[in-house]
């Protein structure tokens, strides 16, 4: 799993994910992602390159909206494959992590005039 980190903007950080999401992906992940969390800024997590999500990469994915949360921010995932999305929404995390196709939709929730 690789994982890059970027400014969107000024308020938003941009994590760009990219491999599978599994024990070992998840590992690699967890404190890179947890430092970004920490910052209380909104978060947007490029998922179009992850193609495989199992239930530890979804516990810091949720662990990490939670934290951002608390700092007042917000987490939305970009671009989820159908399979990724597939998993999310059974699991019943739409919620939580709340999927969007395009860094404007992403803004529009962040701006508190969306959803997903």
């Amino acid at each position: 799993m690789q994982m890059t980190v970027s400014e969107l903007d000024a308020s938003t950080k941009r994590v760009t994910l990219v491999g599978k999401l599994d024990l070992a992906g998840a590992a690699a992940i967890e404190l890179p992602l947890a430092t970004v969390a920490g910052t209380r800024s909104n978060v947007v997590i490029d998922m179009t390159g992850v193609d495989f999500i199992a239930s530890i990469g979804i516990r810091h994915l949720v662990m990490a909206a939670k934290a951002i949360a608390r700092g007042a921010g917000k987490l939305v995932l970009l671009g989820t494959t159908p399979m990724v999305a597939d998993v999310l929404v059974t699991s019943g995390l739409e919620q939580i992590l709340p999927m969007v196709r395009s860094e404007d939709e992403a803004r529009a929730i962040f701006a508190g005039t969306g959803s997903a």
